[in-house]
């Protein structure tokens, strides 16, 4: 697998910045427009070889092997209701780290396309529809005003239910061959 380190994502601004919470990774599942803080975020990899663990919800599409660590990956669209989309080459997963029972905890997350980092001044985030969404709004950080359009912010810690990532510690314990690692 090739792989983007933060640092090199497009858009982002040199590594001093980097610190900054303002600025928030944009993707696309589907037709709309997502969003995570940066801090949030290790690196960017292409989508490649994984490997399926029996059993599991169809949102964990499987586990990676990142550098001699599994990761399990979840394909966000399938997790917030959708179907999953065809595989492309700007297909990629997002290597993420949340906090789940005062633990840090890293996942991938499958998406559609990365797009660029943007600066999202706090002025400009909305709080969470009430209703109208297509997803539960415990996901949703926020609104975020974008031009003339909005860019959902998602709460990368809320993301995954409790019983959502026993499931995910039940993958990460699966077995994986080393040699596919990134």
């Amino acid at each position: 697998m090739n792989q983007i380190a933060l640092k090199e994502a497009p858009g982002l601004p040199a590594a001093g910045l980097a610190r900054d919470d303002r600025q928030h990774l944009t993707f696309m599942l589907g037709q709309e427009t997502f969003a995570i803080g940066i801090l949030a975020i290790k690196e960017i990899i292409e989508y490649g070889q994984m490997t399926t663990v029996p059993m599991m919800p169809p949102f964990i599409r499987g586990v990676i092997n990142l550098r001699g660590a599994v990761v399990p990956v979840v394909d966000l669209a399938v997790r917030f209701g959708a179907a999953p989309a065809a595989v492309t080459r700007r297909t990629c997963i997002i290597i993420i780290e949340f906090q789940a029972e005062g633990e840090t905890q890293v996942a991938g997350v499958v998406v559609d396309a990365v797009n660029e980092v943007l600066e999202i001044a706090p002025a400009d985030i909305m709080p969470p529809p009430a209703f109208g969404a297509r997803i539960r709004t415990e996901f949703i950080k926020g609104m975020g005003k974008v031009q003339d359009k909005f860019v959902i912010i998602l709460d990368v810690d809320k993301v995954l239910s409790d019983n959502d990532l026993a499931l995910l510690e039940q993958a990460a314990m699966a077995p994986v061959e080393t040699n596919d690692s990134v």
